[in-house]
């Protein structure tokens, strides 16, 4: 399945260069390991779509909920990291 997605400049530009092996998204949506993510940059300057894309197709899909873990006042203090690590 493709799942279609807007991406601001500064993230599509990592994905389109294969830089950017990791996402975080609100999971509002269907998306399975093995799907592909149409990637469309969208300019919050202007509000619309700059034209370019990027297709991903995703290795592994976690979906998980932060309120169980912390609360709304600690995630609105510190937010949450997204992690990469190196393989080996």
């Amino acid at each position: 399945m493709e799942v279609i997605k807007k991406s601001w400049p500064e993230f599509f530009s990592r994905h389109k260069s294969g830089k950017r092996c990791s996402e975080v998204r609100l999971a509002d949506f269907d998306l399975r390991s093995g799907d592909t993510m149409l990637l469309k940059e969208f300019s919050p300057k202007t509000r619309k779509f700059t034209g370019r894309e990027a297709r991903r197709k995703c290795k592994a899909v976690q979906k998980f909920s932060p309120l169980k873990h912390y609360t709304m006042a600690q995630l609105k203090k510190h937010g949450l990291y997204v992690i990469e690590f190196e393989k080996g």
